[in-house]
């Protein structure tokens, strides 16, 4: 492998909330960064806000062939990739606009639709780690890659099993457990790669108003996108961690799986 001087990243979900967030840090860093979005125009648009080296590519996660062009795309324009930030994710099924307690009524483990859970699955977690399989001979290529997965506290067994967390009933079959499922097959995939020259890290961003609870999170994008951003710039992380905001964390930012 040769020493590339040019850091490059690639953020899914990256035209909105969270994702958009991390891209513009990772951009201001000095990163080529390609701004994942599935609509590539409001790719394109995040990328100009963005400025600098932001370069929007349409990449759905769910789509063999869309994912397939992304790597082409950046093996053609760099020939390996620094950084993976696996941002996109979905938290339902049907029309928008449903509040949080709705949304979570529905996808309690025994009303759960199978179709809209395999659909958030197919997402949140094959999908992920379909772009993750592509990507990796480019992240090999590399001197030091990265992958830094966005799950969620609340995908957390530990944090779930106890009876005095007040948030435990918010713990549904859809959403939370593919974020469990989630945070099984990136451990998995660090203990993998642990011999190469790639790390593996996951993150929450903490409760954060998004798309994905109906913008009913306590923190601002801006704040729920710090964790990220500080596990993707920082090389030292030992891989196989799993982190979240100060806040509800314990030392070094550590959360239980």
């Amino acid at each position: 492998m040769e020493a590339h001087e040019k850091k490059v990243a690639l953020v899914s979900g990256a035209n909105t909330g969270i994702g958009y967030e991390v891209a513009k840090a990772l951009a201001d860093k000095g990163y080529s960064v390609y701004v994942g979005s599935r609509d590539m125009e409001k790719g394109q648009i995040a990328a100009a806000k963005i400025g600098g080296q932001a370069k929007a590519i349409q990449l759905n996660i769910t789509d063999t062939s869309s994912i397939n062009a992304a790597v082409k795309q950046i093996e053609s324009d760099s020939g390996f990739l620094t950084l993976l930030v696996n941002n996109a994710a979905i938290s339902n099924v049907g029309k928008q606009g449903k509040t949080m307690e709705e949304m979570l009524g529905a996808q309690m483990p025994s009303v759960a639709v199978i179709s809209d859970m395999r659909t958030v699955w197919d997402t949140n977690v094959f999908g992920t780690l379909a772009v993750t399989q592509a990507f990796l001979p480019l992240l090999r290529n590399a001197t030091d890659a990265r992958i830094v997965t966005v799950s969620s506290a609340l995908g957390s067994l530990t944090v779930n099993s106890d009876p005095e967390n007040p948030y435990r009933s918010a713990f549904d079959a859809v959403y939370g457990a593919s974020k469990t499922a989630l945070n099984g097959v990136f451990l998995s995939l660090a203990i993998e790669l642990e011999s190469s020259n790639i790390k593996v890290n996951l993150v929450s961003p903490g409760f954060t108003a998004t798309a994905l609870n109906n913008f009913q999170g306590t923190d601002t994008v801006e704040e729920g996108s710090l964790e990220v951003v500080r596990v993707a710039l920082a090389e030292d992380i030992p891989t196989g961690s799993f982190t979240g905001p100060t806040s509800f964390t314990g030392p070094g930012n550590k959360l239980p799986w």
